[in-house]
């Protein structure tokens, strides 16, 4: 990851993505931010921890890969 200072962050933004399905929408209305500081969103994408799951007829999901789940296992919340 790409601070110490976001890891905390980062790891509650992977429980709160394991904690129950969430469609994109909800995602990025709860995490999206436009400080270039607090970038969570974007290192999680650029860190392989999640991904976009396209299912059709259904919304956008957002879930963790298997790395985004070893990395929680490692650090429960």
């Amino acid at each position: 990851m790409s601070s110490d200072i976001l890891t905390p962050l980062t790891l509650d933004f992977l429980a709160w993505l394991a904690a129950e399905p969430r469609d994109y929408v909800d995602v990025m209305d709860a995490w999206r931010t436009s400080c270039p500081r607090l970038t969570v969103w974007e290192d999680a994408i650029d860190a392989n921890l999640i991904t976009r799951v396209h299912i059709p007829g259904h919304p956008v999901r957002i879930q963790l890969t298997p790395r985004g789940e070893a990395l929680l296992a490692e650090h429960p919340r």
